[in-house]
């Protein structure tokens, strides 16, 4: 396993202008960054260290001291809480241009974990909120993406209660096209189903033999293909997905 150390990119700044790191940033457009002024982005580069987490790798347990945030870069993170019993319960997926961590908050209550090997812009957290307050700017994006993250909680929500199974493994594809997606080579999108049949299962409120019998009616129905097991997935009827979600 690789050391901290080795998973931290420490070069400055680029003098001048916006830092050489941050201008190539593919997640730049949908980030906190995306309103920032150089000034911002300067200070948030010299505070932030690039971090890679290999697959599986844990950026910070519930209960452990509070001490980073950062910014997704690239990959994928779940965020997971412990229930009474030990059981974990996936309550959310963090992708590209998302914050991780919590604010003002001296212990960690939730678990965050890499799905693959993802890429990070890290930042100790207490010197972090002392640079919200000295840019009020990037005060209110912070707020902006808060408000927007409760907005999708409630209606993941909203739709655990009033979708049926069919309905719920729609919506979390489309939400993955939308997030992740890419042109497959023979057409249609390709997205990467970041956790297991048995995660999506819980994730959904459903149980895994449905899970597994509606991927596999989608497939049958031409409306999926997959490759090397299941987690490689092509949406071939992207616009029968949205029919499934929102049916006429």
């Amino acid at each position: 396993m690789l050391s901290h150390a080795s998973l931290l990119d420490r070069s400055p700044a680029v003098a001048g202008g916006t830092p050489g790191r941050c201008a190539s940033c593919g997640a730049r457009g949908n980030a906190l960054c995306a309103s920032v002024d150089e000034a911002g982005l300067t200070a948030l580069h010299a505070l932030g260290r690039r971090r890679i987490l290999p697959s599986g790798q844990v950026f910070n347990w519930a209960g452990d001291r509070n001490n980073h945030c950062a910014m997704l870069v690239d990959g994928m993170l779940k965020v997971t809480a412990s229930t009474s019993d030990g059981r974990e319960q996936i309550v959310e997926l963090l992708f590209p241009g998302d914050f991780v961590g919590e604010l003002f908050e001296e212990d960690a209550t939730l678990t965050i974990s890499a799905l693959c090997e993802t890429d990070l812009c890290a930042y100790p957290r207490i010197a972090f909120e002392r640079t919200l307050e000295q840019h009020p700017r990037m005060e209110r994006m912070l707020l902006h993406h808060a408000l927007a993250a409760l907005g999708d909680a409630r209606a993941r929500m909203l739709a655990l209660g009033r979708r049926n199974a069919r309905e719920r493994i729609a919506g979390f594809l489309l939400d993955l096209v939308e997030r992740t997606g890419r042109p497959a080579p023979g057409g249609g999108v390709r997205i990467a189903i970041p956790i297991s049949r048995g995660e999506t299962a819980d994730y959904l409120g459903l149980t895994i033999e449905t899970v597994s019998r509606q991927l596999s009616r989608l497939k049958a129905q031409g409306i999926l293909a997959f490759a090397k097991g299941d987690r490689d997935c092509t949406v071939l009827r992207e616009d029968r997905l949205h029919t499934i979600l929102n049916p006429v």
